[in-house]
């Protein structure tokens, strides 16, 4: 059995829900020279149809609430003039926008393991770059909301100018740019050393297909930790200014830094369920190697799709939304089909 090193197990893909079949074809034969196709069936061929079913329809039933409960909080947001107004709402809108889309196209892949659907590699490339792309929006994002609680409550005057409305649009742009900036190198990296036959190969679509060498997969492991290292100052930074502002302010001023530390310390929460996922490989191949057992290793990726993947990204927005005085009115106005009583500013 050939062991898996901590690098290339750090640099697997957090929403990949199929990589298992890169790291089984060197874990389950070393000297495998199978294509996709073969070691895919192989990987099957020991799966229980009934554990699949039951896997794949729980997924659905979690992933869809998810999904059109983001869709609605998403509506609010647009249907209220003074959220699209505001720069915290208009970043929390992305994380919104990027979580849904984060969800369907993973669901998407979990329903191709299930009717065990098998695309040209050329086919996946779009989806694979998307969903590593999609990844980073959320964590990126978060940042950026911290920064902007930083500057509300430690530059309160040039709040209005830093973040008006078409400024917060340019950071939205750099967020999403940023966070596609990582599949597009890794794009690039790739077509400098694979072959043509490689695009006509039958694959499950998942970010590996992109990470074919292994100091490629070294390399993006090493920059997925230097670029967390570099969140983790940036969050210890705003967090210690803002406490250093509630100790020394007094009445609204304070009540406003302390809410300001809980927000922030929020987002210090979502960004940790975020890198979570990246832990989820290296429990999965511990587990294989462990047990042997491909169906306990499968339903262990489950279990970690379902609490890292699904409610990590689902859950968050909504207690965002849910604790936010404002977005919560908001949503149980529309909840109640604009009946409701309760004041909210137009």
């Amino acid at each position: 059995m050939k062991p898996i090193t901590y690098y290339k197990m750090q640099c697997f893909q957090e929403s990949d829900l199929a990589n298992h079949e890169h790291s089984l074809q060197h874990i389950m034969n070393p000297n495998s020279s199978q294509t996709s196709n073969s070691s895919g069936g192989r990987l099957f061929a020991g799966n229980d149809p009934v554990r699949l079913s039951i896997t794949t329809a729980l997924a659905q039933i979690f992933v869809w609430p998810f999904v059109y409960i983001d869709i609605f909080m998403f509506t609010v947001f647009l249907k209220r003039h003074v959220l699209r107004a505001e720069a915290r709402y208009l970043l929390f809108a992305q994380t919104l926008i990027a979580d849904t889309a984060f969800l369907l196209s993973t669901n998407f892949v979990v329903i191709t393991y299930q009717v065990f659907l098998l695309l040209p590699v050329r086919a996946c490339l779009p989806l694979a770059l998307l969903m590593g792309g999609l990844t980073h929006v959320s964590p990126t994002t978060i940042v950026a909301m911290c920064l902007e609680r930083y500057v509300a409550i430690c530059m309160p005057l040039r709040h209005v100018n830093i973040f008006s409305p078409s400024r917060t649009m340019a950071f939205i742009a750099m967020v999403w740019l940023i966070a596609f900036s990582k599949p597009f190198i890794d794009f690039m990296i790739f077509l400098s050393y694979v072959t043509e036959s490689y695009f006509g190969k039958l694959t499950f679509c998942y970010y590996e297909i992109i990470l074919l060498e292994d100091w490629h997969m070294i390399m993006r492991g090493n920059l997925f930790i230097l670029n967390y290292a570099l969140v983790l100052v940036i969050l210890a930074f705003c967090y210690g200014s803002i406490m250093h502002v509630a100790l020394r302010a007094s009445g609204q001023n304070k009540q406003a830094a302390a809410k300001g530390q809980r927000t922030l310390l929020f987002h210090v929460l979502q960004l940790g369920l975020c890198t979570l996922e990246v832990t989820g490989p290296l429990i999965e191949a511990r587990v294989l190697k462990a047990t042997g057992n491909i169906n306990v290793y499968l339903i262990v990726r489950y279990f970690n799709f379902l609490a890292f993947s699904v409610f990590s990204r689902a859950i968050s927005p909504l207690v965002y939304g849910l604790r936010d005085e404002k977005f919560n009115a908001a949503m149980k106005y529309y909840a109640k089909c604009g009946i409701s009583h309760v004041s909210v500013e137009k």
